[in-house]
């Protein structure tokens, strides 16, 4: 399983719908809105995961 960077849910990858590339990492949403917060500001998700 995957952790979705935005809402912190589990995400199987294997049946993830929504799903994002930024700097060569794949990163799997649970839905449509926290694919396009991400989009929209990939660095604010991964910072807040590094801390």
């Amino acid at each position: 399983m995957e952790i979705d960077p935005v809402c912190k849910m589990e995400v199987d990858p294997a049946a993830a719908q929504w799903k994002s590339e930024y700097k060569d990492v794949t990163y799997y949403f649970c839905a449509p809105g926290c694919k396009a917060a991400f989009d929209k500001d990939p660095e604010k998700y991964i910072q807040s995961d590094a801390s």
